[in-house]
């Protein structure tokens, strides 16, 4: 049985794909003001901006274009734009060089999504995207999706990696297969950011319980440690943050060798204890205005967040 946290969750979950739901939250005037918390703004400017921000606490970030499931073409090249202007500007403000500004790919914002050559039109479009970072001096992290976007997801990260090594990708402990995939990609040179998951998933491919999902996240951090390649742990946990420092010291990693990830507007003072700390902390940073898939994810995976935007609701109502 289902605790009310994860009942909470599943809901908002569910909510999340509604358009009725959708179209009351997007439209309200208050939402704006509660989404500036976890979005840093609808423009290219204001990622520079708030990376600008991190760098100076001695954070990195991770900047995701914000946008799925496009089936539209001319939709997935203005994603690709985006990216390419974003990663200019990052450089012209010497904000990439060194991996300080990196940015994430969601492959159906690319145009996975497409009814005919998806798959390849998300494959071009990255690549222009990663031929774009590596002369701004930094990398790309390809976001993982739902379930059944797995296999893809992972096919086009090896692709890419011929060309551009250094391209990450992200696994969900929630999955049931994740173990696997960790054990896969611990090698030389990987970069693999390691999350909870966000999605909805069945039981059959997900575990549904969250002290499972924890515990399949000890797992696979343990694994991607004793491997060879570069670990980011993304998590807010305390608990999972304090198993990461014990887990990298018992393998003998250097602060050097793994890294913390943490959403924008989540946390922040734990943010920059952990860079105060001498280890490195990169914070995802989503801008644009195809905010509420987002928004919604994060309140399902931490009912915090969903007390946040109500109190907000109220008070500003």
């Amino acid at each position: 049985m289902l605790n009310p946290a994860e009942l909470l969750r599943a809901g908002l979950l569910q909510l999340s794909e509604s358009s009725l739901v959708r179209s009351a939250i997007v439209t309200a005037p208050v939402s704006r003001d509660v989404v500036a918390r976890f979005v840093a703004g609808e423009s290219v400017e204001d990622a520079v901006r708030v990376t600008s921000v991190l760098r100076q606490t001695g954070r990195l970030a991770t900047i995701d274009y914000l946008g799925e499931y496009t089936t539209d073409p001319e939709q997935a090249a203005h994603t690709r734009d985006a990216y390419l202007t974003l990663l200019r500007r990052l450089r012209e403000e010497n904000l990439s060089q060194h991996g300080q500004g990196e940015v994430s790919l969601k492959l159906t914002a690319l145009g996975q999504s497409l009814p005919r050559d998806g798959d390849a039109i998300a494959l071009e479009n990255a690549r222009q995207i990663c031929a774009a970072a590596q002369e701004a001096g930094t990398t790309v992290t390809l976001d993982m999706e739902d379930h059944t976007r797995v296999d893809r997801t992972l096919e086009t990260a090896r692709t890419l990696r011929a060309d551009f090594p250094w391209v990450g990708i992200v696994l969900q402990s929630h999955l049931r297969r994740t173990e696997g995939d960790c054990r896969d990609f611990a090698t030389e040179g990987s970069r693999v950011r390691l999350c909870k998951g966000a999605y909805k998933e069945p039981e059959s491919v997900a575990y549904q319980d969250g002290s499972e999902v924890d515990l399949a996240f000890v797992r696979c951090l343990k694994t991607l440690m004793a491997g060879s390649g570069y670990p980011m742990l993304a998590t807010h946990d305390p608990r999972l943050v304090k198993i990461g420092y014990a887990v990298a010291e018992e393998q003998g990693r250097t602060p050097d060798t793994f890294e913390f990830q943490m959403l924008f507007g989540i946390r922040p003072d734990e943010q920059k204890r952990i860079a105060d700390r001498g280890n490195t902390m990169r914070v995802y940073v989503p801008y644009g205005d195809e905010w509420y898939g987002y928004l919604m994810r994060r309140m399902a995976e931490r009912p915090q967040n969903t007390m946040f935007f109500l109190r907000s609701l109220a008070t500003k109502g």
